[in-house]
C-alpha cells in the first residue's frame, strides 16, 4: 500500500498547511487553475483523443463515451465552473450556530476542512477540475482515483492544477492524483483508515456498491439516478410533453436524466399517444405497459427490471397508473433516491407527492435536468448525495466541511 499512503501522507502535511489560508489564497489558486486549464486546452484535448480513441478499440458504449470526451467548450465549462467556485462565499469559518450559555460561556459550532478526502470515480474528466476546486474552496486535499479509461486526460489536468496551485504559495500536494494503471489502488484508498478521512464514489452502481461495502474510510454514497417524471390528472399536457422530453434528452449519458414516466389514466387517452410520437420521434426506445404498447407496436413490453433500471441511454420505462398513491407507490419500489418530478397544476397533489416520495430532490412542474449544483447556485458540485446522513442532494462547498465547537470562557472551571 505504499504509493497511495505516500500520497495520502503527503496530502495530509498539505492540508495542514491549507487548512490555514486565508479565502484571499484560495481564490488566487482557483483562478489561476481556471486560467492553466484554458491555456492547456490544447494538451487536454490531445490526451482526451487518446482515451477516446482507446476507449472505441475496446468497444465501449456510446454514452460512455460521451461522458469521456472533451472538446473545447466542455474544457471550457469546467474551468469556467471553478472560477466560479472562486466567487463564492468561503465556507471554512462560518459559524453554524452559537449562543452565550448560562454559565457565561461563548460556544459556537463553526465549519472547518474535512482534511483529506479522496474521489474514486469513472471516466468524466470535468469531475477531476471539479472536485480539486470544490476540495481546496473547502479547506481539503483531495486524493483524485479516475478511471484507467481517463487516464491520459486526467493526468494533464492534475498536472496543470498542481502547476497553479504552487504557483499562488500553496503545496502542490493539495492536489494529487492516484494512478490507476492498478486496481489495487483503489482498494488502497478505500483502506487508507486514519490518512484519509472520507472517500466519495461517483460512477455507476457497480463502482458505488464496491466503495460502500468495502471501504473501512467513511463515505458519502453518490446514487444512480433512476428519475422518474409523474404526469398527473390536472397536469398542462403541453408542459408536461416539454418536461418529458427535457428529461429524457436533453442530455442521456448524465444521473439526472429521467429513466422512467408515469402518468396518470385520466389524461392518458390524450397524453400517452402524443408522449410517445414526440419521444419516438427524438429517437428514444419506449419500455411500457399495456396502455403505452397500445399507441405503437414499436414500444417494447416494460419488465421489473425495465422500471428498475438506469439506463444512461434513449430509453425510458412508461407506465400508466390509477392514482397519485399508485405514482408514488411505483417510485417508491423502483426509484434510486435521486430526483423525482411531478406535472400538475394541483397545489394538493404536488404536496402530497413531494411528502410522498423519498428522494434527495422533488420538482415540480421542472425537468429532473435541474438537480445539479451549478443549477442550484452552488457552483460545480462533487456529486449527488442519495444518502440521508451528513449529505443529501447536490454537495457544494458546506457539504464537504465538518464542524468544530469553539468554546470560549474567562477563567471558567468545572
Amino acid at each position: 500500500m505504499s504509493i497511495v499512503h505516500d500520497l495520502a501522507r503527503q496530502a495530509r502535511v498539505a492540508a495542514a498547511d491549507l487548512a490555514l489560508a486565508t479565502r484571499a489564497t484560495k481564490d488566487a489558486a482557483l483562478n489561476a487553475m481556471a486560467d492553466d486549464l484554458v491555456a492547456a486546452t490544447d494538451r487536454i484535448l490531445d490526451a482526451n483523443a487518446q482515451d477516446v480513441a482507446a476507449a472505441r478499440a475496446d468497444g465501449t458504449p456510446e454514452h460512455v463515451i460521451d461522458r469521456l470526451a472533451l472538446d473545447a467548450d466542455r474544457v471550457a465549462a469546467f474551468a469556467r465552473g471553478v472560477r466560479d467556485i472562486a466567487g463564492l462565499p468561503d465556507p471554512i469559518g462560518e459559524v453554524v450556530r452559537g449562543t452565550t450559555l448560562p454559565n457565561g460561556l461563548r460556544m459556537e459550532q463553526i465549519r472547518v476542512p474535512m482534511g483529506v478526502i479522496g474521489m474514486i470515480y469513472e471516466g468524466r474528466p470535468n469531475v477531476t477540475a471539479d472536485a480539486a476546486a470544490i476540495c481546496l474552496k473547502a479547506g481539503s486535499a483531495v486524493l483524485l482515483r479516475g478511471s484507467s479509461s481517463a487516464s491520459n486526460s486526467n493526468q494533464v489536468i492534475v498536472d496543470v492544477m498542481r502547476g497553479a496551485v504552487e504557483r499562488v504559495g500553496l503545496p502542490a500536494d493539495v492536489v494529487q492524483g492516484v494512478p490507476a494503471d492498478d486496481r489495487s489502488t483503489a482498494k488502497e484508498l478505500m483502506r487508507a483508515r486514519g490518512l484519509v478521512d472520507l472517500v466519495i464514489p461517483r460512477g455507476g452502481a457497480g463502482l458505488i456498491r464496491t466503495v460502500v461495502e468495502e471501504s473501512t474510510v467513511p463515505v458519502i454514497e453518490t446514487g444512480t439516478g433512476n428519475c422518474h417524471v409523474f404526469v398527473d390528472a390536472d397536469a398542462d399536457l403541453d408542459m408536461a410533453l416539454d418536461i418529458v422530453i427535457n428529461a429524457k434528452t436533453h442530455r442521456t449519458s448524465v444521473c439526472n436524466a429521467a429513466e422512467s414516466l408515469l402518468v396518470h389514466r385520466d389524461v392518458a387517452d390524450v397524453f400517452v399517444p402524443r408522449v410517445v410520437s414526440a419521444l419516438r420521434e427524438a429517437g428514444v426506445t419506449i419500455h411500457g405497459d399495456e396502455t403505452f404498447r397500445a399507441a405503437d407496436p414499436a414500444v417494447e413490453a416494460a419488465t421489473d427490471d425495465d422500471y428498475a433500471v438506469e439506463y444512461l441511454d434513449l430509453d425510458i420505462s412508461a407506465k400508466v397508473v390509477d392514482t397519485l398513491d399508485d405514482a408514488v407507490a411505483h417510485i417508491r419500489r423502483f426509484s434510486s433516491g435521486h430526483t423525482e418530478a411531478i406535472v400538475t397544476a394541483s397545489i394538493a397533489a404536488a404536496r402530497r407527492f413531494t411528502l410522498g416520495v423519498d428522494s434527495a430532490a422533488v420538482m415540480v412542474n421542472a425537468s429532473t435536468r435541474f438537480t445539479d449544483g451549478g443549477e442550484f447556485g452552488f457552483g460545480a458540485e462533487i456529486g449527488i448525495s442519495t444518502q440521508k446522513l451528513h449529505a443529501r442532494g447536490p454537495m457544494g462547498l458546506p457539504e464537504m466541511t465538518t464542524t468544530t465547537y469553539v468554546v470560549t470562557g474567562d477563567g471558567h472551571v468545572r
